[in-house]
């Protein structure tokens, strides 16, 4: 199991850094995106 583990983050390890880019700007927005309303 380890060895499926370690073969599919060698794999993917490009879309990797991709995916997590992405779902950080994600977070980013939605905190920007709640933060906004008490601003105004």
């Amino acid at each position: 199991m380890l060895n499926q583990i370690k073969m599919t983050l060698r794999r993917s390890q490009e879309t990797l850094l991709q995916d997590a880019l992405g779902a950080s700007a994600l977070v980013v927005m939605l905190l920007v995106g709640l933060h906004l309303p008490g601003l105004f």
